[in-house]
């Protein structure tokens, strides 16, 4: 029997559970393709068979990652908005915490993820993401005094969309940043004042 390196029998679970998802996340990168589960136990560090004690197959293996891939993105999202003082901060917090994440490839495996993950799966856990994410960025709109709240949050998502796209074609996400920045501030500065902007 495997020797157990974590003080309890779930903790070592979910652990091993842990290092399988991340080894799948690198494949994945790397490749673009599916990895197979030999490969994955492989660079896990883990026999075959044992791998099996956590998914049954690659379908569950790709399953099981679209289920960690959106939610820790809201996640990070989320933080990073919480993290800011002010609802102007916590605009460009979105904007700014997304392109990080799509600078850090993140949108890539998502993206890559959309293309081999079996089923619905991808397309519903992508559109529960995007309604995760625009929850907290409506909310700091409204705390804004923005009139136009959907509108406007759509404009915002077409920034993070743009920015997406060069950071993903080889523009440093630190410029893309930057650029978001000098187009929004001004904006959520004059509405953080007045209560909107003028």
């Amino acid at each position: 029997m495997p020797r157990i390196r974590a003080s309890t029998v779930a903790e070592h679970r979910a652990a091993q559970h842990r290092a399988l998802l991340d080894a799948a996340r690198e494949i994945l990168a790397e490749t673009g393709r599916p990895p197979t589960l030999t490969r994955v136990a492989e660079r896990a560090g883990l026999a075959r068979p044992s791998l099996y004690q956590y998914f049954r197959s690659s379908e569950d293996l790709l399953n099981a990652l679209v289920e960690d891939v959106f939610p820790r993105w809201s996640a990070e999202v989320a933080a990073a908005m919480d993290a800011a003082a002010t609802p102007a901060d916590r605009v460009l917090a979105y904007v700014l915490a997304n392109f990080e994440l799509i600078g850090e490839g993140e949108h890539a495996l998502a993206t890559v993820l959309a293309e081999v993950a079996p089923g619905d799966t991808v397309a519903e856990q992508s559109r529960a993401m995007h309604r995760q994410l625009l929850e907290p960025l409506v909310e700091a709109l409204r705390d804004l005094g923005v009139s136009a709240v959907p509108e406007t949050a759509e404009m915002i998502n077409a920034i993070v969309f743009a920015g997406s796209r060069l950071i993903e074609s080889g523009t440093d996400a630190q410029i893309v940043g930057e650029s978001a920045r000098a187009l929004l501030e001004p904006f959520v500065r004059t509405a953080d004042r007045s209560g909107h902007p003028s």
